[in-house]
């Protein structure tokens, strides 16, 4: 809760793209670990896998849309460096 809470206050009070955007994954990140914590059922019982599976998922997504935030915030840039 602690990085969720960090990535949100970082996101509102930055202005920089690139300061909101690792903002971002650090909320991100707080919720994965949120998720991981919650799949524990205790010392002899197995993890429950569905959580597992959605941070899998979910960190997929997250490098996916960084990279695609930097690439449009780059060209957004550019653009804005030629007028």
């Amino acid at each position: 809760m602690i990085l969720f809470a960090l990535g949100i206050w970082s996101f509102l009070s930055h202005e920089a793209l690139l300061r909101k955007l690792i903002a971002f994954n650090v909320m991100g990140g707080g919720v994965f670990h949120v998720f991981i914590a919650v799949a524990y059922r205790g010392d002899t019982a197995p993890p429950d896998p569905v959580p597992h599976a959605l941070v899998l998922t979910g960190i997929v997504v997250a490098v996916s849309a960084t990279a695609l935030a930097l690439a449009l915030g780059g060209r957004a840039q550019d653009a804005a460096d030629h007028d």
